[in-house]
């Protein structure tokens, strides 16, 4: 248990740690990274030998259980290797980025990304449950994002490569989950022994086949696949650190390893041979040949990883446990020779200030050290003997004669491996050249700070070993990850370097050979390449789709986003009334209960009378918009008066100040928008035009307002699990809120206990929203079409911030008072949020933003992510104590003389609630006030003066 809880959280809260150590400097960065890094990795180590004997460590805490998802942790051997290269590589990484990002940057936000894809990718590789494994796979994309688009403020193509990535490996997540979830179907649940379990009866599923698509699809972006593969050549504008780590131990590992996790499942059948072994032989050549084409030294490293990846994919495609094993062992020999070839790269760009081979020669002389380590590294790549690559490419070869497939076809398999081995050793060769070839360019070339050299040495040290006695290094692991990956004993294989002269060996032989030949002709095969193959490219293809589709959205949006808001919502409200007339035409309507219970009273009558003459009045004074805020603003009084009515006192306070706050915002929204409607006069004749919108206007209210008045009826009188009224429902909370929630007042209950799931997404989304208004609002101006408008921007009634000053401190009190009684009586934490927000709003109204911010130092963003974090927080706290997500506790605590006190993991959750709502409100109301700041300061500076990035768009209103 404890492995696997150092697995995920000491990355997650080194990358919180390293944001605080790099205060401190570069150094104290570095040693925040590396120690969860160097943890995870002892971690790992103490574990092995359970590990590798055959214990698999379990950890599962409930989440979801009615949609099958927990948070199940599984490790055995497949994952505890896989575990060992993204801690081990990861903590090289962290050292070789100490020398390589520039001393300008402080690496704090670095090693957060990398930390944080490093949780993620750990996740993956220790996931028990389809579904989180799922989770973890989309987590691996954001954060891989972000580090491929690290350098995206100065360099356009990390910005390209960072799309490019996202949307490619993003869809396929997409497509991923679509195929875990009929997994789950077809195998009865979503937990990853019942799963591996079931591959009988999955492949007998009409579901297998739909399922094996979605999921190939999922692994095939990730690992860059062709024809997925263009993502990767363009995350080569990440930093090489980045690069290295990404891109030779985790990222691109992760669709393989999806691959080798489920081969029990999936494995066995005509169409995953086709399929897998298809698309990684078609990547395997197409990889290797365009490797050789390429002149910047990431490049040919991306597309020779892209031929790698296709080899352990189309091994895994035959099918058989050899080919497993041999699948598992490259796995690992191409994570320590890439990643060392990146990092050699990196050194060569870093030192010699370029990574074009055309404009590199000579570089031994300036680097040896570096020269000889990219040598080996090289010669692993290209499958030299003695080094560890020779014995996984040979393994391939020796799979690649006994590949399934029809007599008259089975030559194709060899075929295409012995070409692969051409191509590898000549793209290597022209690698390693560069330190060899000609005078020595750039004169200015030296060799690295000696302790950027050391994650190189470690991993080409590895090489010479694993190469030389790979029985004793790392035998033990690849035959334990292999019958975990098989879910069966694994098969024997001779891991020795020497098994006689065979035809594998003598593969070998003429694949170096060959591929020397290959490389000293390299001109004259530049020439036939650029006279024969098309410059077909996918990555412009994609770039090329996406720009057409964008183009075909704006032309079909054009025709219906004309600038005009009523127009929009018609189209809104009109697309709903016809998806809900279909649904009623199809399935008819719902099963209702009798009506019971008293009729409206005379009061209730005048109340919703009222309320919808107010209605009426805001739609036809919408042309006025402070006539129809104040009957908008009517409207909400009268609803908070049928709360009263219907007893509901909660409702009725939050109404309240939820129109409050609506006053506030629109009023400083009309403040800045035009005071007349543009294009207004030119229909003011239009009067057909006008009946014509009228109508359309009354016939859509008209249905809607019926639809949605039907709708609350049905699913009022909608009968419940026990065949009664919603009313049963309604006991059940009214019965159950005291013993099981610990408080009396059931509507907050109900928001921080029973739905508290719903409430953590309310807040959530209510945080989206505010982030979303602030990012609009930062770079707006006011219009400048009424310049009579009255304006005094320093001018506030001293009478008025008089009285407000002394109203701050009893407001702020009141909100802590309903907060603290909200459990029992009306009140809790939404209420006391909206009341603080408008407390403090009161003081940006009559002292200014200026006066309150300097005196109260009030960060609205800060207090937002505060409240939502300790929501969050609070519901996985349960999971420590083996319970569900958001599960509370409740109990009372004995305090002498004043007696049994209640406490409950609720009131944290409140607490966020809270917190979430002060900060929404305020973030929006400041940046509505900072608009009138920018109104002061355009005046205030020259025309001239404005630099032309720095104008801002006109806030403008949106016409009928």
């Amino acid at each position: 248990m404890l492995t696997l809880l150092i697995l995920l959280l000491a990355p997650l809260l080194g990358a919180v740690g390293v944001l605080i150590a790099a205060r401190w400097g570069r150094g104290a960065a570095a040693l925040a990274a590396g120690a969860p890094a160097l943890a995870v990795l002892v971690a790992l180590v103490a574990a092995a030998p359970g590990i590798l004997d055959g214990e698999v460590l379990r950890l599962r805490a409930a989440w979801v259980p009615a949609l099958g998802l927990d948070m199940a942790l599984r490790l055995d051997a497949l994952g505890w290797l896989f575990g060992m290269l993204v801690a081990g590589v990861g903590l090289l990484v962290v050292l070789y980025a100490y020398y390589y990002l520039p001393a300008s940057d402080g690496l704090g936000r670095f090693y957060a990304l990398l930390l944080a894809f490093m949780a993620s990718m750990l996740g993956i590789v220790s996931s028990g449950n389809l579904l989180l494994l799922v989770v973890f796979w989309e987590l691996t994309s954001v954060s891989s994002f972000f580090l491929i688009a690290y350098w995206a403020r100065g360099e356009v193509s990390a910005r390209i490569g960072a799309r490019t990535a996202f949307a490619v490996t993003g869809g396929g997540g997409l497509a991923l989950l679509g195929g875990v979830l009929l997994l789950g179907q077809a195998a009865g649940g979503f937990d990853l022994d019942v799963v591996l379990g079931a591959g009988e009866r999955i492949r007998e599923s009409p579901l297998y086949l739909p399922a094996l698509t979605l999921v190939l699809l999922g692994a095939f972006t990730k690992s860059a696949q062709w024809p997925f593969h263009f993502w990767l050549p363009a995350a080569m504008a990440a930093p090489t650190p980045a690069s290295a780590y990404l891109h030779s131990a985790t990222m691109v590992k992760a669709g393989v390893f999806l691959l080798a996790r489920l081969h029990p499942a999936l494995a066995g059948t005509d169409a995953w041979v086709i399929a897998v072994g298809g698309a990684g032989m078609l990547t395997l050549l197409f990889g290797a040949y365009a490797a050789l084409w390429q002149h910047d030294l990431k490049g040919l490293l991306a597309y020779s990883t892209i031929s790698h990846l296709g080899l352990i994919t189309m091994l895994l495609g035959f099918g058989t446990g050899t080919a497993v094993m041999a699948a598992v062992f490259h796995i690992v020999n191409h994570a320590t020779f890439k990643a060392s070839l990146f990092m050699a790269a990196g050194i060569v760009d870093h030192e010699a200030g370029t990574r074009d081979m055309r404009r590199l020669n000579g570089l031994a002389r300036a680097m040896p050290w570096t020269a000889t380590l990219a040598v080996v590294a090289a010669g692993a790549m290209a499958g030299v003997p003695l080094l560890n690559g020779f014995l996984s490419k040979e393994m391939f070869f020796a799979e690649s004669l006994e590949a399934p497939g029809p007599g008259g076809l089975r030559w194709i398999g060899p075929a295409a491996a012995l070409l692969y081995g051409v191509m590898s050793v000549a793209y290597s060769a022209r690698f390693v050249m560069v330190f060899f070839n000609g005078a020595l360019m750039p004169a200015t070339a030296h060799e690295p700070p000696r302790f950027m050299r050391v994650p190189i040495e470690l991993l080409v040290a590895l090489c010479v070993i694993v190469g030389t006695i790979p029985s004793l290094t790392v035998g033990p692991a690849l035959i334990a990850a292999t019958r975990d990956a098989l879910q069966a004993p694994a098969p024997y294989v001779s891991l020795a370097i020497w098994h006689g002269f065979n035809l594998p060996l003598m593969m070998t032989l003429v694949a170096l050979a060959g591929g020397i030949v290959m490389y000293r002709h390299r001109e004259r095969l530049y020439r036939m390449h650029d006279r024969h193959v098309p410059g077909f490219s996918t990555t412009i293809l994609f770039a090329r789709s996406v720009k057409s589709m964008e183009r075909r959205a704006a032309r079909f949006t054009a025709t219906l986003e004309t600038g005009s808001l009523s127009r929009s919502t018609a189209v809104l409200l009109a697309v709903t009334l016809a998806m809900g007339a279909l649904v009623l035409a199809t399935r008819g309507g719902a099963p209702v209960s009798p009506v019971t219970g008293p009729g409206a009273d005379a009061a209730s009558i005048v109340i919703w009378a009222l309320l919808a003459t107010a209605a009426v009045a805001a739609a036809r004074w919408h042309a006025h918009p402070l006539r129809a805020l104040v009957a908008a603003s009517v409207v909400g009084l009268f609803v908070a008066l049928a709360f009263v009515r219907l007893s509901a006192p909660d409702l009725a306070l939050t109404q309240l100040l939820v129109e409050v706050v609506t006053i506030l915002v629109l009023l400083l929204a009309l403040h800045h928008l035009p005071q007349r409607t543009p294009g207004a006069e030119q229909r003011h004749g239009q009067r057909a035009w006008q009946r014509l919108v009228a109508a359309r206007d009354l016939v859509l209210a008209g249905g809607i307002g019926a639809g949605a008045a039907a709708l609350t009826w049905a699913v009022l009188r909608r009968p419940v699990h026990g065949g009664g009224p919603v009313s049963e429902l309604a006991a059940y909370y009214l019965r159950e809120s005291k013993p099981k929630g610990g408080g009396t007042n059931v509507v907050n209950v109900i928001l921080v206990d029973f739905r508290g799931f719903d409430t953590l997404g309310e807040i959530t989304v209510l945080a989206c929203a505010a982030i979303g208004a602030a990012v609009l609002l930062e770079r707006m101006k006011p219009a400048g079409d009424a310049p009579e408008r009255p304006h005094a921007p320093d001018a506030h009634p001293p009478v008025l911030a008089a009285l407000t000053r002394p109203f701050l401190p009893f407001a702020l009190m009141l909100s802590a008072f309903l907060f603290l009684r909200g459990h029992d009586l009306p009140g809790g934490g939404f209420v006391a949020g909206l009341l603080a927000a408008v407390a403090l709003a009161s003081q940006y109204l009559t002292s200014g933003i200026e006066w309150t911010t300097e005196r109260l130092r009030i960060d609205a963003r800060r207090w937002l992510a505060t409240g939502v974090l300790l929501a969050a927080a609070t519901g996985a706290g349960a999971l420590l104590f083996d319970r569900p997500f958001l599960t509370s506790f409740y109990d009372y605590a004995h305090i002498p003389a004043i007696g049994a006190v209640g406490a409950g993991s609720t009131f944290l959750f409140d607490l966020g609630v809270a917190l979430a709502v002060f900060g929404a409100v305020l973030l929006m109301l400041e940046r509505l006030g900072l608009i009138g700041r920018m109104r002061d300061i355009g005046a205030a500076t020259p025309a001239a003066e404005v630099p032309a990035d720095e104008v801002a768009p006109d806030v403008r209103a949106v016409d009928r």
